[in-house]
């Protein structure tokens, strides 16, 4: 797993490139969290064809692509969702998070444990949780924590202004928090995971870190 921002954004423009190990460095890099946030939109087993079907597309445009590694993962993140909005459509079904479907309408900091961490959150007992929350918390907080996008970023990829992601995110990350706390049905392991998951760099302040669920909670307020 790279290491830092830096690291993606050199792989990246080597991808660019041609070099094929770079690009499977990108993949092995934002795959897992990219998967993780197409399971929040399509469910399981469709989530590893759709976020396949993001790759082909993702190779096809790289050359087009310009930014860094923030820019990388947004512009991953809404080919991915679109990927996923055509699914939805074809299969005349509705999201798989709970929520009102009108919010599809609209149009990813590393660390050593990152991987287990998303590899965990991929549980059902994780997915259970963030399945109870409307559908614009559930991205909110899958593309912030999970993909690790700034609000700007997770704000373009949903077609929002990056307060009302911020608010969302504020939101389900408290509503989690409160499952944990209060509900006997929650999975213990599902809080480990939330717990887990590595902090996430936001270079533009305002961040939505998880260091756990009720930190993230707290770093949100000042946000909303």
């Amino acid at each position: 797993m790279l290491g830092d921002d830096a690291e993606l954004t050199a792989a990246v423009r080597a991808a660019q490139d041609g070099d094929e190990d770079a690009f499977r460095t990108v993949y092995r890099t934002v795959h897992p969290r990219l998967l993780g946030y197409v399971r929040t939109l399509v469910g399981d087993p469709d989530a590893e064809d759709v976020t396949s079907e993001a790759w082909l597309q993702i190779a096809r445009d790289l050359e087009r692509f310009t930014g860094d590694a923030d820019r990388f993962r947004g512009w991953a993140a809404r080919i991915a969702r679109n990927r996923a909005l055509d699914h939805i459509r074809m299969r005349g079904r509705r999201p798989a998070i709970g929520g009102d479907e009108t919010e599809l309408t609209g149009r990813a900091a590393e660390s050593d444990t990152a991987g287990e961490a998303i590899e965990a959150l991929a549980t059902d007992g994780a997915f259970s949780l963030i399945s109870r929350l409307p559908q614009d918390q559930a991205e909110a907080v899958v593309l912030r924590v999970v993909v690790g996008l700034d609000a700007k970023t997770a704000a373009e990829t949903l077609g929002k202004r990056p307060g009302a992601v911020r608010t969302a995110a504020h939101r389900g990350l408290k509503r989690l928090a409160e499952l944990l706390g209060d509900d006997p049905q929650a999975d213990p392991e599902s809080a480990g995971v939330l717990d887990a998951l590595p902090p996430q760099r936001e270079p533009r302040g305002g961040a939505v870190t998880s260091a756990g669920v009720t930190r993230s909670v707290a770093r949100t307020q000042k946000d909303v």
